[in-house]
C-alpha cells in the first residue's frame, strides 16, 4: 500500500520537495506518494487534519506555517522545541510528533558534503531568524571552539545567545562589534540575499574564512558570497545541500532507512557565478 507524504506552505509552487523525495524512494525502493499542498493561511489546522485524515503518514513543513504547526503537534521532540518551530511532521495514531531537521541537515553538509569539520572551529551566524534559531542545536553539539551571532538588533542575538548558552560557547554581537575578529566559517542566515542584498558585515571578517556558506540556494553568486570571494574565501557554498540533507532526515525518520543525497545535490547545483 502506497503510503503519502506531503508539502506544505503557501506559495508552495517553487518547491523541490516532491522531486527530492520522489528521488529518495525510487533510489531505496520505499513506496510513497509525494505531494505539494499550498496551505490556506487562514485555516491551516482543517489543511493539516484533512490531509491526515485521507491517510497521511507525514508532512514536511514550510513558510509560513512552521510556527503553526509546531503549535499543533502532541509531542515535540527536543530540537523542535528549542527552535520553537517544525519542518517536519509525523501522524501515529492521535499522535503529531514534530521534529526539526534544518539545522541538522546544515551541519551535515558543511561536515560530510563540503568536509569542513565543527569541532573547534570558530563560527560566524548572521541573523537570528528562524532558520539561525533552528541550527544553532545541531552546531552546538558539535563543539566549535566559539559561535558567534551577528544580528543588526544586538538584543535579538544575545537573546537567542543566551537560550543556548547551556549548549555551548555562543555570543550574541551587533555587525559594527565584527572588526578585527577572524573566523573559519561564516554562515548567512539572513534574508538579505532572497532580495539581493548585503548584511552589514565587515569584510573583515571574512578574510582568513576557510567556507562562506549561505542558507540561500539556487540563486547563484550572492551579494554575501560575492563580498566573501572578493575576501579571499576558498570555499563558497549555498544552501541546496541543507535542503537535500535536511530532506533525507526526515525521509529516514519517517521510512526507517537514509537515502544516499549525492547524486540529487549534483543534479540540483546551480553554478555560483
Amino acid at each position: 500500500m502506497t503510503d503519502k507524504y506531503a508539502v506544505i506552505g503557501n506559495p508552495i509552487g517553487h518547491t523541490k520537495s516532491p522531486y527530492i523525495h520522489g528521488s529518495f524512494a525510487a533510489s531505496t525502493g520505499q513506496d510513497i506518494d509525494y505531494s505539494a499542498i499550498e496551505g490556506s493561511l487562514d485555516h491551516f489546522a482543517d489543511d493539516l487534519h484533512a490531509f491526515r485524515s485521507a491517510g497521511g503518514r507525514g508532512m514536511n513543513v514550510t513558510a509560513p506555517f512552521k510556527l503553526q504547526a509546531f503549535a499543533l503537534a502532541t509531542e515535540r521532540l527536543e530540537r523542535a522545541q528549542l527552535a520553537g518551530a517544525t519542518n517536519a511532521l509525523k501522524f501515529e495514531g492521535d499522535r503529531i510528533v514534530a521534529d526539526n531537521f534544518d539545522g541538522l541537515g546544515l551541519t551535515n553538509d558543511i561536515q560530510r558534503n563540503l568536509g569542513f569539520a565543527l569541532k573547534g572551529a570558530r563560527m560566524l551566524v548572521l541573523g537570528a531568524g528562524g532558520a539561525v534559531r533552528g541550527a544553532l542545536l545541531p552546531f552546538l553539539e558539535q563543539q566549535p571552539a566559539v559561535l558567534v551571532l551577528a544580528n543588526r538588533t544586538q538584543g535579538k542575538a544575545d537573546d537567542l545567545a543566551r537560550q543556548f548558552a547551556a549548549h555551548g560557547k555562543v555570543e550574541g554581537c551587533a555587525y559594527g562589534d565584527l572588526s578585527g575578529e577572524e573566523f573559519d566559517i561564516v554562515i548567512n542566515g539572513t534574508s538579505a540575499s532572497l532580495r539581493g542584498e548585503l548584511p552589514p558585515l565587515p569584510v573583515e571578517a571574512l578574510q582568513g574564512a576557510r567556507l562562506a556558506y549561505e542558507l540561500a540556494y539556487g540563486k547563484g553568486l550572492t551579494p554575501f558570497l560575492r563580498l566573501a570571494q572578493n575576501a579571499g574565501v576558498p570555499r563558497l557554498a549555498d544552501g541546496v545541500g541543507m535542503l537535500v540533507e535536511q530532506a533525507a532526515e526526515a525521509f529516514a525518520w519517517w521510512r526507517g532507512v537514509r537515502p544516499d543525497t549525492r547524486a540529487v545535490i549534483d543534479r540540483m547545483t546551480i553554478p555560483l557565478v
